[in-house]
């Protein structure tokens, strides 16, 4: 697929302080990305050089090959055709759903308008609704009405701010898969900014981490997870405790709790020592391995307990064990190691 959106080389500072660091990335047609990243990584300062809110310092910002955004140039925000969903919403109050979803087509003669608003509230589960009031709709709703607002105009791209923020923990993941959808649906490309992975492991398509205004990592959710390109991004997606280890062979490292055979990165040499990283699943329950943990900690979840083992290094590591399994804190239990992607790096990296 050819690239709807490329931000090319961009940097952005406020006064003395960086906040977008010669930053690059592509976005094909359809496709939904997200820049996912702490409070003030520069995330949301993206998203306004694309919108046109903010002008660039120096790189380009290009929508299906037009420049929008290069050093003393930016076309205006208003000519781009760049939706926007806001965190609040951003609704009129004094107009009625309809009135709120068809703001943007005043040019369109009436019966087109129509048309077109009784398709996007069909669209986002709110057919009935179009006489309501922003006020007389529940959060989900109203961030609904809000993205079909964005999507009215048939926008070349839809730019969503931390769309789900303000909505409860159970809503905003439903509401996430819900969005992901109805953009499917529409075959729109859009650009998602969020702190929760979870979110954007849910929308996108591609999901870039950003830290101090660099991009980190460009790449799909599953491949950030298993093939994280840093330590950093290691470490911020999912869960997870470092261990050490000692690489044995080409392919093969060994751990305390075990060793692990088969596809390993390149740049190791036997007999160095280094840092792999042991997520929940790859520590396995065994009552019958000769390897024991001590419970430190856990956690119910419902289908499972989230356990903190010690092991007899007194290294920790975590494990995620079937809920039926319900050991006292200070038990020993049998464990072993059941890995499918190694993710190492050099001691201290």
């Amino acid at each position: 697929m050819s690239a709807l959106l490329e931000f090319d080389q961009v940097s952005q500072s406020y006064g003395d302080t960086r906040v977008v660091d010669a930053m690059s990335f592509q976005l094909a047609d359809g496709e939904i990305g997200c820049l996912l990243g702490s409070s003030g990584c520069g995330k949301t300062t993206v998203l306004r050089c694309i919108a046109g809110f903010e002008p660039v310092e120096s790189g380009e910002v290009r929508l299906a090959g037009e420049v929008l955004s290069r050093a003393g140039y930016a076309r205006a925000a208003h000519e781009r055709r760049i939706g926007m969903v806001f965190q609040d919403y951003a609704l009129f109050p004094h107009l009625s759903v309809s009135a709120n979803v068809g703001f943007g087509l005043r040019k369109l003669a009436r019966a087109e308008r129509e048309r077109r608003v009784a398709e996007l509230l069909e669209l986002v589960g709110l057919a009935t609704y179009g006489d309501a009031y922003p006020h007389e709709l529940s959060g989900g709703q109203q961030q609904r009405v809000s993205l079909a607002r964005a999507l009215a105009p048939r926008p070349r791209l839809i730019l969503l701010d931390e769309p789900f923020s303000n909505l409860d923990v159970d809503l905003r993941e439903r509401l996430s898969r819900e969005v992901r959808d109805i953009l499917k649906r529409e075959g729109m490309t859009a650009i998602l900014v969020t702190h929760d992975q979870h979110e954007a492991f849910a929308m996108a398509d591609k999901v870039g981490v950003m830290q101090g205004g660099r991009l980190l990592q460009w790449a799909t959710p599953y491949a950030l997870y298993h093939q994280p390109a840093t330590r950093f991004v290691a470490d911020f997606i999912g869960q997870g405790v470092f261990v050490p280890a000692t690489i044995m062979a080409p392919n093969c490292v060994k751990l305390e709790i075990g060793e692990f055979c088969g596809l390993t990165p390149n740049g190791f040499t036997v007999g160095e020592m280094v840092d792999v990283l042991l997520r929940p699943d790859d520590v396995q329950h065994d009552d019958a391995s000769p390897l024991t943990a001590r419970v430190e900690s856990k956690v119910f979840r419902g289908s499972a307990f989230h356990y903190t083992l010690t092991l007899p290094s007194g290294q920790r590591v975590l494990a995620e064990v079937p809920s039926h399994h319900n050991h006292a804190i200070g038990e020993p239990i049998g464990i072993r190691l059941e890995m499918d992607h190694l993710i190492a790096f050099h001691r201290g990296a």
